[in-house]
């Protein structure tokens, strides 16, 4: 293989395919949608039964419109975390298609991370934004101070990229393995209950509490959602949060990038 550019021009054709991709499959959207929103309404509804009699602040210092605030935003950034990278990678390394994108003088994951931008970006905006119009007319929810949608913004790019990060390394299970489904599925569930998706983290039991607390996956939902609703401590809080999502973002894409080398180094295609 040839040493990979890293110049941004040479994955943008990527993401033009993954945008015209995209287009073909528009009901996926809808499914999408009606999948989210029933999720989301089972979890928000439980939830606002829990805090109903209360007339402060419940366990974990939730509200009943900070609760739903944070379940409702954290089922829309699963929406735009859901960006197939893991189902697409193993697939190709199934067929051998691999074969292809790797005789050309490009990096696989930013490849990877190109066609990926535009199943975020409509994902976050054809899903994720009528999910939280929806509910906002349908129930009370928290206004966010604008410095926290501030710190918000960057919080959830991060998470983003923490995603793509986790995504690609379970696809990447199918270098080792000839069906990454159950990989799939127990990732899934892993990182719903971790990053606070089902249950928001402040309410775990505390052993639990702890390891949720420095696993990457709160970054993907509890990180964020903890400065649009304002429950840091200041300035040092703030920073701890975006903080951890650094260090694990920085962190992941090292690990992608060599476990990736390892697993080209004992690939092997056949075909004819």
């Amino acid at each position: 293989m040839r040493r990979p550019v890293l110049r941004p021009g040479g994955y943008l054709p990527f993401a033009t395919s993954g945008l015209q991709s995209l287009l073909q499959y528009r009901s996926t959207f809808l499914i999408t949608g009606i999948t989210a929103a029933a999720g989301a309404a089972v979890t928000v509804f439980l939830w606002r039964a829990v805090y109903a009699d209360g007339s402060g602040p419940g366990p974990g210092g939730f509200t009943p419109a900070s609760i739903t605030t944070y379940l409702v935003v954290a089922q829309v950034l699963a929406v735009v975390h859901t960006n197939r990278v893991d189902d697409e990678v193993a697939a190709e390394v199934y067929r051998g298609d691999i074969a292809v994108t790797l005789v050309r003088p490009l990096s696989y994951p930013l490849v990877r991370f190109a066609a990926c931008l535009p199943v975020i970006g409509a994902n976050a905006v054809l899903v994720g934004v009528p999910l939280l119009v929806l509910f906002a007319a349908l129930v009370p929810l928290t206004a966010p101070r604008p410095v926290d949608v501030l710190l918000f913004l960057p919080s959830a790019a991060l998470s983003v990229l923490i995603a793509f990060c986790v995504n690609l390394l379970t696809g990447m299970a199918g270098f080792v393995t000839t069906n990454t489904w159950g990989v799939r599925m127990a990732k899934q569930g892993v990182v719903a209950f971790f990053a606070g998706q089902m249950v928001p983290l402040a309410l775990l039991p505390g052993p639990l509490h702890a390891l949720a607390m420095v696993l990457p996956f709160r970054a993907m939902a509890d990180g964020p959602l903890t400065l649009l609703l304002g429950r840091y401590e200041g300035a040092a809080g703030a920073a701890a949060v975006l903080g951890h999502q650094l260090a694990w973002g920085a962190g992941l894409v090292l690990l992608c990038a060599a476990l990736w080398r390892a697993a080209v180094s004992r690939l092997e295609v056949l075909g004819g």
